[in-house]
């Protein structure tokens, strides 16, 4: 990773967005579910952070077929 001509894959690049989109779906929903003296639920950023951690999961699942070409 450190030499001058490294690229990452589309397979590299597809699990990281897997691995930070299902990370980042866990932490919003585990603050949601363990912060206890709140009331109202899911709010409007959460939902955003939500769709947009979704998203990634998705994008990341779509390349990782794609394997050793260059992103």
């Amino acid at each position: 990773m450190l030499s001058e001509t490294f690229t990452f894959t589309k397979r590299q690049l597809g699990w990281l967005l897997v691995i930070g989109g299902v990370g980042v779906f866990a932490v919003v929903l585990g603050i949601d579910m363990f912060d206890v003296g709140r009331e109202g639920g899911i709010g409007p950023a959460q939902q955003i952070a939500l769709v947009v951690s979704a998203a990634s999961t998705l994008l990341g699942l779509t390349l990782i077929p794609l394997g050793r070409m260059p992103a």
